[in-house]
C-alpha cells in the first residue's frame, strides 16, 4: 500500500459517520482495535494510535498486513 492511500484509508475510517471499531493487523500478525476516531493521528504514511491508558502504537503503510472491519478494498 503506498503512503498517500495508507492516509487516505485511515482518514476514511476515521471519519465515518457514525465511527465504527475497525481492527489493524500488522505483518507480523500484531492486531489492535482502534476504538475511537480522536486516538488516531496519521501523516505521511505513518500512524500512531493511542491505545487505551494513553500507550502509542506506531505503524505505517509498510508494515500493514490489513484493516479489519473495513471496506473490502481497504486491505493493501
Amino acid at each position: 500500500m503506498t503512503a498517500e492511500h495508507f492516509d487516505e484509508v485511515l482518514d476514511g475510517l476515521r471519519q465515518r459517520q457514525p465511527f465504527r471499531v475497525f481492527t489493524v493487523e500488522l505483518t507480523g500478525g500484531k492486531r489492535f482495535e482502534v476504538d475511537h476516531p480522536g486516538a488516531l493521528v496519521v501523516r505521511d504514511g505513518v500512524a500512531v494510535f493511542l491505545a487505551p491508558g494513553g500507550v502509542p502504537i506506531w505503524f505505517d503503510h509498510e508494515n500493514l498486513s490489513q484493516f479489519i472491519g473495513a471496506r473490502s478494498n481497504s486491505g493493501p
